[in-house]
């Protein structure tokens, strides 16, 4: 089959380079896509007179039925298609014969590659964010459930305050937020069509581009043709956004890793969402939550990848930009799932109350004594200080804080002794926490309501 551009050709292309060269192992997703913008510029066409109106009806009826061979699983690729342009206009021309030909007409694959990738990606972001939407709702009906569970809270993975375990799902929440905010900058940043840009220096046919954006759901045509057809942004900023995500969900899986081992005993997983070993009986494994640990390091390194091919090209189209598409697709195919199974997990583990009450380590509660001390006057370093020497004075006698002698206390401060089961109170050292943003359940509750706000913008 003789290529599209082979017209200044004398020999034919080497089969290992036209292997190389071809994309249509995964531009083929693209294909609903290709036959939607054919379709607005088969109209676009016949409006400046190219088409006539006999021939948009036998360019659009193929067209249509193309898209039903496609829907159906019926369309069939061909050996010689190198992408699924060429794979639909060889169809076309099966169905419409010579009319086929008339399609290209003013259009470079440059512009319209872009154009069905940007297509793909408007749907792309609505079912990522779907997804995404709905493990923010976990999250939050997970803090709700579990609003009156304290546990502790920690720093450098060792415990360093009582917290609401209500508290420290929303903490994931606020972060996915942040991705899902990213998301829709995306959305808006693709929201320029390229196609009538043609292959770098605009069409030369008179069609009206904001038409032609309106008809296919962008807001405005792109302002230069040179940068539209290099143009991947998006598909850059997707993968960023990808790698970040995961990077958020690891996280999340990390810690949920370690708070359902023995040691911790926090959570419990359910079993639909834990594998067994081939060898020990009693083992109940994470699987699912390292295989999303282990899927952001592959996010990651897609985004270093697919950036080191931008940093050296010059300007306009290059062949190099063919490789946006194997790093999106992945990309997205991933999130389709990961986004679903951490949902999941979140929904149905169950939380072992008693055991992070446990880990209530009353020198979680240190601070408390501090800022008791800083209310009677002390400067907050010195109550720092001497707090720090009652926890060092307990330790070495290996006994709890609070049963060091009055002495002790009375004489770091003669207020303190008085007030120290009160100040020993976990559930006294959340409700103090009542600024916006704290643990304590009013500002909790309101992160909740807030939360659930944001969900509804979406």
């Amino acid at each position: 089959m003789t290529k599209l551009w082979g017209g200044r050709f004398s020999a034919q292309i080497n089969p290992l380079a036209d292997q190389l060269n071809a994309s249509i192992a995964f531009d083929w997703r693209l294909a609903r896509q290709d036959i939607r913008a054919s379709l607005a510029w088969a109209e676009e066409l016949t409006h400046i007179r190219v088409l006539n109106p006999d021939e948009l009806s036998a360019i659009t009826a193929g067209l249509e039925q193309i898209l039903v061979e496609v829907d159906s699983g019926k369309f069939t690729l061909q050996p010689e298609d190198e992408d699924i342009h060429t794979a639909i206009e060889r169809r076309l021309g099966e169905l419409v014969g010579e009319t086929a030909r008339k399609l290209h007409t003013g259009r470079s694959r440059n512009d319209q590659v872009m154009t069905d990738f940007l297509l793909w990606f408007k749907e792309a972001a609505q079912e990522i964010g779907g997804a995404l939407s709905a493990l923010q709702l976990a999250l939050i009906e997970r803090a709700e459930r579990d609003m009156e569970v304290t546990a502790p809270g920690y720093t450098h993975f060792q415990r360093a305050q009582p917290i609401r375990l209500a508290h420290w799902w929303l903490s994931h929440f606020w972060a996915l937020q942040r991705d899902r905010a990213y998301l829709g900058f995306l959305q808006q940043q693709g929201d320029d069509l390229p196609l009538g840009s043609s292959a770098l220096a605009g069409c030369p046919y008179p069609i009206d581009r904001q038409r032609l954006a309106q008809r296919l759901g962008f807001t405005q045509p792109s302002p230069n043709s040179i940068d539209s057809v290099a143009n991947r942004d998006t598909a850059a900023g997707f993968l960023f956004f990808a790698a970040l995500l995961n990077v958020h969900l690891s996280r999340l899986a990390e810690a949920l890793i370690l708070y359902s081992t023995a040691e911790f005993g926090f959570i419990e997983l359910s079993d639909e969402y834990s594998t067994g070993s081939s060898i020990m009986p009693q083992k109940k494994n994470p699987d699912m939550l390292e295989l999303i640990r282990a899927k952001a390091g592959l996010a990651i390194g897609s985004l270093a990848g697919f950036l080191s091919v931008l940093k050296g090209l010059p300007s306009a189209y290059d062949k190099d930009l063919q490789e946006d598409k194997p790093a999106v697709f992945d990309a997205a195919d991933r999130l389709a799932i990961l986004l679903p199974v951490m949902t999941g997990i979140v929904q149905t583990l169950t939380v072992r109350a008693s055991k992070t009450r446990a880990a209530l380590d009353e020198t979680l509660l240190a601070t408390e004594l501090a800022d008791f001390l800083v209310s009677q006057g002390m400067p907050f370093r010195q109550a720092h200080h001497q707090v720090g020497e009652l926890v060092k004075t307990a330790l070495k006698a290996n006994l709890p804080l609070q049963t060091l002698p009055q002495a002790v206390f009375d004489a770091v401060h003669p207020a303190l002794y008085a007030n120290l089961e009160r100040l020993l109170d976990p559930l006294a050292a959340l409700e103090r926490r009542a600024c916006t943003g704290g643990t304590s359940s009013q500002a909790v509750a309101q992160q909740i309501l807030a939360a659930r706000s944001m969900l509804k913008l979406h």
